[in-house]
């Protein structure tokens, strides 16, 4: 065991703070928290249906106003509990409501800060946006009784002038030069129209009057269906056609050239907010561009390894080729590829009682991404569920595309989308109490990046990648989300082309051709997003290391990712601290018991 000098006094000045919470002052606590029920109440009111995912149906008939009015009084909105938040003396808080504190505090100033820049003026991103949220709104909507329908009905009704609004704020965006580069535009209208081209039957918006309840009158079943006919062939396919030519013939023709951030206007200060947003740090775009060129030569040597290893007679590029074009590792029909990822989730499952002592209750199923969105969509993804829901959390596969999906990488994708990645992270949040809402249902991408990519590595010591290939393609990923650092900087700081991106992925990993051109797209569409993976891993990463220094044999691993899960999503600063707190508590237990 190591006992540092300055280690163990930095862990009794913890330990002090953390004592303190015994003279915290209450008088505080009550006006703070009275703040953050005031303002989840403003969230539940600005956007109705987030508060139907809460269980609010009042506003089911609503969808949320993103008009400019709207957005400046939400601005406006959000700077008053700025103003309350200050009034609150930080000192006497206890130590659970200091944290509460910075979280809040954080949230609310980039919420701020992206309001004032007037982000909503891009209102989607190579991938997804406003238009496929609609989409989703069959299958998010919970349909228990007439009432339900009836007030879904009413929200499609909406859709265009919510389209309206959008396109809007996008033409607001042009006037300014702030739009999305032109160059992931492409082929980005064929969702779209796939909505406004497909029958009244096809429609995703028809799939909730296709099994109507038994216990409905075949009166109000034939009032419903035939009403919903109407708003979708008269009111949702028109928008989207709409919406299609207005992209197609105004929008895009007349999006930015250049790629980067750094060409918005105040383009430098706005991406320094957005790597403050997702990183949760003030790493300058120079420091983290010099992390992720050391993290890619680092792996890239691992990656030499396995290939040495392999005796492949030829070199790194012909083994990337190798890879990507052997029938071996690609599956050959979409159901094969979903029992595969649905097997290696159900094999983590297996596991989990070694790594950890709390599991989350709700279950999780494993999907292919719609059809409708597949085409330009990212190759997985995790979509959560309330904790109530009739609908357990989903585990997306993307099955488009077969030949560009690569079974290689399938154990590393699910350990971060499914268990113990997100799935199991996101869930146990949930069920996290005596903590505020706004904390229990946010998402803090560097906290919640960072695990999933710490769980794919953490693969590993749970039995995984045992196959040489699976190994390089748990590096590839690595190197993926490495490469991040360097692209996204590279990109929004520095000037970088479309193609200087996907040379570095194409000579650096083995993700397929496809996939790499869709994640620079998504790079370049989404400022700072990308950067939260790998500093957040290294986070984690270098905590645990101070935990097993410090407590040697002592060190549990079930105990420590129980202490990393149990704040729930927190920046990564407050993590080290709680963590630290942890540290010396385990160490403590440990003295004692020596006697």
């Amino acid at each position: 065991m190591k006992f540092d000098k300055v280690n163990i006094v930095s862990f009794f000045i913890i330990l002090l703070s953390f004592l303190s919470d015994a003279h915290a002052d209450k008088h505080q606590s009550e006006p703070l928290h009275e703040i953050f029920n005031d303002e989840w109440q403003a969230r539940m009111e600005r956007f109705p249906e987030f508060a139907q995912s809460m269980g609010d149906a009042s506003k089911a008939d609503q969808l949320s106003d993103v008009s400019e009015a709207a957005q400046q009084q939400w601005l406006e909105i959000t700077k008053g509990f700025i103003a309350k938040l200050a009034k609150i003396d930080f000192d006497s808080l206890s130590n659970s409501d200091k944290i509460n504190y910075q979280i809040f505090k954080q949230q609310l100033l980039n919420r701020a800060e992206e309001l004032s820049f007037k982000a909503y003026q891009i209102p989607f991103l190579a991938d997804s946006g406003f238009h496929t949220s609609v989409a989703r709104l069959p299958v998010t909507t919970e349909f228990k009784s007439k009432n339900d329908y009836l007030s879904y009905l009413s929200r499609l009704e909406k859709v265009p002038q919510f389209f309206a609004q959008n396109i809007a704020n996008m033409n607001a965006g042009l006037a300014r030069n702030y739009s999305m580069p032109k160059v992931v535009m492409k082929g980005f209208t064929e969702v779209i129209h796939k909505q406004e081209k497909d029958s009244v039957e096809q429609s995703p918006f028809y799939a909730p009057f296709k099994s109507l309840p038994d216990s409905m009158s075949a009166a109000d079943k034939g009032n419903l269906t035939e009403k919903a006919r109407y708003i979708i062939e008269k009111e949702i396919m028109p928008a989207y056609k709409d919406l299609a030519n207005y992209f197609e013939k105004t929008y895009i023709p007349n999006t930015k050239k250049s790629l980067g951030a750094y060409g918005f206007p105040n383009g430098k200060q706005y991406y320094q907010q957005q790597i403050l947003d997702y990183t949760t740090g003030t790493l300058s775009a120079e420091a983290i561009h010099k992390i992720g060129l050391s993290e890619v030569k680092r792996i890239r040597g691992e990656m030499q390894g396995i290939i040495d290893s392999l005796e492949f007679k030829g070199d790194f590029k012909a083994f990337l080729k190798f890879l990507r074009e052997s029938p071996q590792f690609y599956a050959k029909t979409p159901t094969e590829l979903i029992k595969e990822a649905s097997y290696i989730a159900k094999k983590m499952d297996g596991q989990l009682p070694k790594f950890f002592t709390k599991l989350p209750r709700q279950p999780y199923a494993v999907e292919p991404v719609p059809d409708s969105i597949a085409p330009k969509y990212t190759t997985g993804r995790y979509v959560p569920a309330p904790l109530d829901s009739t609908r357990p959390g989903t585990y997306w596969v993307n099955t488009y595309a077969l030949d560009k999906r690569p079974l290689y990488v399938l154990e590393s994708l699910t350990l971060h989308e499914a268990v113990p990645g997100h799935h199991l992270q996101g869930a146990l949040n949930k069920e996290l109490e005596n903590i505020p809402n706004f904390r229990r249902f946010s998402y803090i991408s560097a906290f919640g990046e960072g695990w999933a990519l710490y769980c794919e590595k953490l693969g590993i010591e749970a039995g995984f990648y045992q196959d040489p290939y699976s190994d390089f393609g748990r590096l590839s990923y690595e190197m993926w989300r490495a490469a991040r650092l360097v692209i996204d900087t590279g990109i929004h700081a520095f000037g970088w082309t479309r193609e200087q991106a996907i040379k570095l992925l194409e000579e650096n990993s083995a993700l397929s051709k496809h996939n790499i051109q869709t994640e620079v797209d998504r790079y370049i569409s989404w400022p700072g997003q990308a950067l939260s993976y790998k500093l957040g891993e290294l986070k984690i990463i270098e905590i645990r290391k101070k935990a097993e220094d410090v407590l040697g044999d002592s060190f549990d691993i079930r105990l420590f990712h129980d202490a990393i899960l149990a704040n729930g999503s927190i920046p990564l600063d407050i993590l080290e601290q709680q963590m630290d707190i942890f540290i010396q508590t385990e160490l403590d237990k440990l003295v004692k018991k020596k006697g």
